[in-house]
């Protein structure tokens, strides 16, 4: 059983639960309010397909480069610090793409946000295993659902508020403010540098045999998330001749489920542990998917895409539960680690999937993913047991 919330300790860490699941809820309704008004960037501008890309690279590059960053300045001084700081850093750096006046500046702002999400990911992930470690159950499953429900939270306000006429740059401000007074109230509540600050050892991850195992599963579930995210509707569209309404049906059953799943995933790591959940996780992913592309029906596929959401759902929210049990190594260098393989198979997926459908076609593309999920069920043998006894609801 829980703690009494009324007793001392336990209520911080209640709290500090409390605290970290709406930093994780913010974090994906700030990106989700931002995403489906990049056109609007790209057209003000006057911007090419090529031009734009170009200024995407850097997000990406920006994030790649601040995660190992964050987790050694968590090491040192806390994640509670470091989330507080890349949070309200964040808030801000989404209004940039509405200011930007030419694509230089256009690639500083998307640099400016990939710095400070990929810093945000590994500080929250990082207090939320600190947490995590003093509580009776898991919950970083949990914790990765409420950025699924940030982000769909943010994709309807965003919609919402283009419909009604609102502009980008007043858009923008109004929703880096509430993240910004969200953020006030929960920061405070996050436990202290004294609960995961290391003060001495090493502030970045050596690679060692089970840290790199963790990085393999990361960067195959998270590259195949990123394919199936930008590639299930083109596959539903192109080879099975489906129209716009099933193929963003079948996308949104994947991200349902992947939601579901994450809420889910606490008790059923409590019951049948982490290893098992990966292992379990993995096959239904690769039974999904593949069913799907050996049958090529639109009513299998919207059911096939559903169990390749579950199947993933938890995987990588136990990865990083389990490089937060790294020994010998501060948790957030452990899991700014793994955080940076699994982001960089993220941003492989899609474009590797891309290039292989040129030549093989998209459902032998696919195909890749399938083999990446079985993998993950194979190597999930590889981790130790993240079982734990399954205490009464917080």
């Amino acid at each position: 059983m829980l703690p009494r919330r009324d007793s001392g300790p336990a209520l911080a860490f209640w709290r500090a639960r409390a605290a970290v699941a709406t930093i994780f809820f913010l974090n994906g309704f700030g990106f989700a309010n931002l995403v489906p008004r990049l056109a609007e960037a790209k057209s003000g501008l006057a911007l090419g397909e090529a031009e734009f890309g170009l200024a995407l690279l850097g997000f990406a590059g920006g994030a790649l480069l601040a995660m190992p960053l964050s987790g050694g300045l968590c090491a040192h001084y806390g994640s509670r610090a470091i989330t507080a700081i890349a949070l309200f850093l964040f808030a801000p750096a989404l209004i940039l793409v509405a200011l930007a006046p030419s694509l230089l500046a256009l690639a500083g702002a998307f640099l400016a946000i990939g710095v400070t999400s990929g810093a945000l990911d590994v500080a929250m992930n990082a207090q939320g295993v600190a947490v995590e470690r003093r509580y009776p159950r898991p919950i970083m499953s949990s914790l990765h659902g409420m950025f699924s429900l940030g982000a769909m939270s943010g994709a309807i306000s965003a919609g919402l508020l283009a419909a009604a006429g609102l502009e980008l740059l007043p858009h923008l401000a109004a929703i880096a403010g509430s993240l910004i007074v969200a953020g006030l109230f929960a920061c405070p509540a996050l436990l202290p540098a004294r609960f995961d600050a290391s003060g001495a050892g090493p502030a970045f991850a050596r690679p060692t045999r089970g840290l790199l195992v963790l990085g393999v599963i990361a960067f195959c579930v998270l590259l195949a998330e990123g394919a199936v995210a930008d590639w299930s509707a083109i596959y539903l569209r192109e080879s099975l001749g489906a129209g716009t309404e099933m193929a963003a049906a079948t996308f949104a059953t994947f991200s349902v489920t992947m939601a579901a799943g994450r809420f889910a995933g606490d008790r059923l790591v409590a019951r049948l542990g982490g290893d098992l959940i990966v292992r379990a996780g993995g096959a239904l992913a690769a039974s999904g998917l593949g069913l799907t592309l050996l049958i090529g029906h639109q009513n299998v596929a919207v059911a096939g895409f559903a169990l390749v959401g579950a199947g993933l759902s938890c995987v990588f929210p136990v990865m990083l539960s389990a490089a937060g049990r790294t020994p010998d190594l501060p948790p957030s260098a452990a899991i700014a680690a793994v955080c940076t393989v699994g982001y960089f198979g993220f941003l492989l997926g899609p474009p590797t999937i891309g290039g292989l459908a040129e030549l093989i076609g998209l459902p032998g593309a696919l195909c890749l993913v399938v083999f990446l999920c079985a993998l993950v069920a194979a190597l999930g043998s590889r981790m130790p047991s993240a079982k734990r006894k399954l205490s009464a609801s917080a």
